[in-house]
């Protein structure tokens, strides 16, 4: 493509496909590459209103340095803001356990959005091409992936726009080269190292060479993908709304039977699932027929058989939640992970409810201890005869599981007062020779 074909090539997509560009104020990602290189030249040209930004990774000596000084003279050039940030990327990934490239790629995206957040940018560009994004296919379709996968690099997301997916890396060094444009060449792009380097060095030129058309074909592939994408997110929305009966602060509910009816339950579940961190999708499967209690984990995310349900919850537990807190005679608040609770003397006692008890404060032996029901807990339960398993009472009551792991109980000298929110004990219960009275409320 000639160079005032590209130019105005760029012009006509950008306005008619991304319009709300040409009135925004715009962060253009600048590596110093060929590509950033190109985009920023483009956009001066047809007169959007930019800044540039450049991460400095410090993973190449002197080359990095030299990048960012690359990156400031065209910044000068071009007559435009720019914004430099370092990094340590280096003891960034091993502090987080991640590899280089995910390292890099977190910082650069968090700094693009706070720098937009902070100084009331509205987009962030970045200079993602045709080849990037077949890269990026082949890279999902090596390592195993679902639909989502295949759809490639999108246009727009949030705040990130990429106005280059339908130009070719030959597209724009052609420009850069009719253009007499300089850039910076990363040495590590040369490596085969990395897997995207492998198939961009070593798979995608045979490729070509099978099919000189290929990412015109490519794009057809990906227009196709995203239209059968537009389907399956059709059917899926429609087999939620009838599956979805509960959305509360615990977590998501879902009818068993909606998934038990349609064909490939597996399917539906791995779409309804996927973004949860799930990936044992045969145990998920499993849990249609299983006994209550049974659940799948993942890192975020905990999924529960419970009767004729599933219930999507976060595993995300407080920290008190692990432990116990003592409660002394002088304590009149306490705030926990279930609320807050009030002690308090009182001169007579009224009628308990699950968030309200009046207990003979004589029988009381503080501290009190405020804990997480555990496996063996025994209590007598006000208003029943003889004792109880705290499991057993939360499993008559119908707990689902979420709701147990939140229940917690208060203690005192090793005997259940409350079950909190649910039941007192007989053993404190205010009697007729009762002359102290003491109201513990949840609120």
């Amino acid at each position: 493509m000639y160079i005032y074909d590209m130019q105005m090539a760029f012009n006509e997509y950008t306005k008619k496909h991304l319009d709300f560009l040409l009135n925004s104020r715009i962060i253009v990602a600048v590596s110093g590459g060929l590509d950033s290189v190109v985009l920023a030249y483009l956009c001066h040209q047809l007169g959007l209103n930019i800044a540039l930004a450049h991460c400095n990774f410090n993973l190449r000596e002197k080359e990095s340095d030299a990048d960012e000084e690359f990156v400031l003279e065209l910044a000068d050039q071009l007559n435009v803001e720019v914004f430099v940030q370092n990094f340590d990327t280096n003891a960034y990934a091993e502090d987080n356990k991640t590899s280089i490239q995910m390292a890099a790629r977190e910082l650069r995206y968090d700094w693009f959005y706070e720098l937009a957040d902070q100084l009331n940018f509205d987009y962030i560009l970045t200079a993602h091409h045709a080849d990037d994004n077949l890269e990026t296919f082949l890279i999902n379709f090596t390592r195993g992936t679902g639909l989502k996968g295949l759809k490639g690099i999108p246009v727009v997301n949030d705040k990130v726009v990429r106005p280059f997916l339908s130009f070719s890396r030959e597209d724009i060094e052609t420009y850069a080269r009719e253009n007499h444009l300089t850039w910076r060449e990363d040495s590590s792009n040369s490596s085969r190292k990395y897997l995207r380097n492998k198939l961009r060095h070593e798979i995608v030129p045979i490729l070509k060479e099978i099919n000189p058309q290929l990412l015109e074909s490519f794009q057809v592939t990906l227009e196709n993908l995203n239209d059968t994408a537009d389907i399956v997110a059709e059917s899926l929305n429609a087999v939620a709304k009838r599956a979805i009966v509960e959305i509360n602060e615990e977590g998501i509910t879902y009818k068993v039977s909606e998934f038990k009816k349609v064909n490939n339950s597996r399917a539906y579940l791995f779409e309804m699932f996927k973004d949860y961190g799930f990936t044992e999708w045969n145990d998920v499967e499993g849990l249609l027929d299983a006994e209550t209690g049974k659940y799948v984990s993942s890192h975020s995310h905990r999924l529960t058989k419970h009767r004729e349900f599933l219930i999507l919850t976060e595993v995300n537990p407080s920290k008190d939640c692990k432990s116990s807190i003592p409660i002394t005679k002088n304590d009149k608040q306490i705030d926990t992970s279930i609320g807050q609770l009030n002690f308090e003397e009182v001169v007579s006692g009224e009628e308990n409810t699950k968030s309200k008890i009046y207990i003979d404060k004589s029988r009381l032996h503080f501290p009190l201890l405020l804990r997480p029901w555990q496996k063996g807990d025994i209590f007598y339960p006000l208003g029943m005869k003889g004792k109880k398993k705290v499991s057993k009472y939360l499993k008559d009551e119908k707990l689902t599981p979420a709701q147990k792991e939140k229940t917690w109980i208060l203690e005192s000298d090793g005997k259940i007062v409350w079950v909190i929110g649910m039941r007192a004990d007989d053993r404190f219960k205010i009697s007729e020779s009762s002359s102290e009275f003491f109201k513990i409320e949840l609120l």
